[in-house]
């Protein structure tokens, strides 16, 4: 179901212009660590250095949504993950147009415990009636476009993790955030539905006996 949400297909029908698919999950525990000693920099014949102690400036986490189609980015800091946490995301973008009064709004989520389960459809899917919560497979959530995203922060905000305290953190991420929607443009996704019917029956297939050489 997500592979055709991807490729704007819902149930075998295509998508309206005023139906939305987004991306959505938390990046946990991003720690500011305040290094000893700075970290320095690539140099000629020399890697970067970075210092292995440091103290702890405590940790935030990042949440995000991501809309798959139109490349849009909606994404806040909190003090921890939670349900509480991930439905301010959702209001942030719910209350906000073109979602607010969008036909249909399909969130993709993995199966972490801030959007897990049945509870979790009922619970959006009651407070925003044109809300569609797609929970990935168990172990799936590579299928997740959000997390190209992450992996992008990863290398570019958070590596190395050398912050003074949270406020920095956050700010960096932000910034980022509003940098990056500046140029977005839709991921390349290319994976579909007959690429993975075609991997699982490879799955199926019974191993070939090792010959002898």
């Amino acid at each position: 179901m997500v592979l055709d949400l991807y490729q704007r297909v819902f149930q075998a029908a295509e998508l309206g212009t005023d139906e939305y698919v987004l991306s959505a999950n938390e990046k946990t525990s991003i720690q500011a660590r305040c290094r000893c000693h700075p970290t320095l920099p690539p140099a000629k014949a020399r890697s970067m250095r970075v210092e292995h102690e440091y103290e702890r400036g405590g940790a935030l986490a990042y949440l995000a949504a991501w809309d798959v189609h139109h490349a849009r980015l909606f994404g806040r800091c909190e003090p921890t993950t939670g349900i509480e946490p991930f439905d301010r995301l959702v209001a942030q973008v719910m209350t906000t147009q073109p979602y607010a009064s969008a036909e249909r709004v399909f969130w993709v989520v993995d199966n972490g415990s801030s959007h897990r389960g049945q509870a979790s459809i009922r619970r959006l899917e009651g407070k925003y009636t044109n809300l569609r919560l797609i929970h990935l497979p168990v172990h799936a959530s590579w299928l997740n476009q959000i997390e190209i995203y992450f992996s992008i922060v990863q290398r570019k905000v958070l590596t190395p993790n050398d912050f003074t305290d949270l406020v920095e953190v956050e700010q960096r991420l932000l910034g980022f955030q509003c940098r990056y929607q500046q140029t977005a443009m839709p991921f390349d996704w290319r994976f579909t539905r007959a690429d993975l019917d075609r991997l699982l029956r490879r799955l199926d297939e019974p191993a070939q006996p090792i010959k002898a050489a």
